[in-house]
């Protein structure tokens, strides 16, 4: 198993942090030898990219590996008027909008954002983000071009990073792609993954990044946050992940 440092807090996510605090999360994690950063465009509007790119910078770039995604455009908010991005879960000014678009135009345009933020001349993986509400525009669109610069080798690899299990197989069946994200669908409180997505995977030779594992912090806690019987179904559900995984380590 291969660790790597999702940076979505890099962007303020919940809450505000310093650019110090930032840099020595980074830090942390390159210490304990982390070499795999991920971070979206999505994440506090640019800011999470623009962290992780200082932190990063100087070190050799040929000793980690970065990923980014595409599908949400940023671009400046003609409505600005001191408010923040809390609706989308960003502390940070909301002086940018995000746009849906998983064309080919859009794809190139975000990378070429994204790595002017990051200050690297080029991403190993990208994901298409979020699709699950455009799949064929981001089939049509998107993976084409993403597999266009992996042939060219822009990209190492073309990657999808969404929520929904299915979703992720059905852009398995239907494309030609290296990995994907799958956001909270393979913990020890939910495996919607094993149903279809994680067989079809290992059919495929498709590499599986699991990320938020902890279920939004349930597990990462001795004591979750909320009332008693909802503490009592986590608690039962989490011996029933921990029976199943231990039986299944046993056979």
């Amino acid at each position: 198993m291969r660790l790597g440092l999702g940076c979505a807090q890099l962007g303020n996510l919940y809450r505000s942090m310093s650019d110090e605090t930032a840099t020595e999360i980074v830090e942390a994690a390159w210490t304990h030898g982390i070499r795999y950063f991920d971070t979206a465009p999505h994440y506090g509007l640019g800011l999470s990219e623009r962290r992780l790119g200082a932190a990063l910078a100087g070190r050799p770039r040929d000793e980690y590996v970065l990923s980014t995604k595409v599908g949400r455009l940023l671009e400046e908010n003609p409505a600005y008027a001191g408010e923040r991005d809390t609706a989308a879960g960003f502390d940070v000014p909301a002086t940018l909008v995000r746009r849906l678009d998983y064309s080919r135009d859009g794809v190139l345009r975000s990378l070429e954002s994204s790595m002017d933020r990051l200050g690297v001349d080029r991403i190993d993986i990208a994901f298409v983000h979020d699709a699950e509400n455009h799949v064929e525009e981001a089939l049509a669109g998107a993976i084409p071009a993403l597999i266009e610069l992996r042939e060219q080798g822009v990209l190492n690899g073309v990657g999808l990073g969404m929520n929904y299990a299915d979703v992720l197989a059905e852009f398995i069946r239907r494309s030609d792609v290296d990995t994907v994200m799958v956001a909270g669908r393979y913990t020890l409180l939910e495996q919607p993954a094993l149903d279809e997505l994680l067989p079809l995977c290992v059919s495929r030779g498709v590499s599986v990044m699991a990320a938020g594992v902890f279920n939004s912090g349930i597990l990462a806690s001795p004591k979750p946050a909320g009332s008693s019987t909802s503490n009592l179904a986590q608690t039962s559900a989490m011996r029933w992940a921990f029976s199943t995984s231990a039986a299944g380590a046993d056979a």
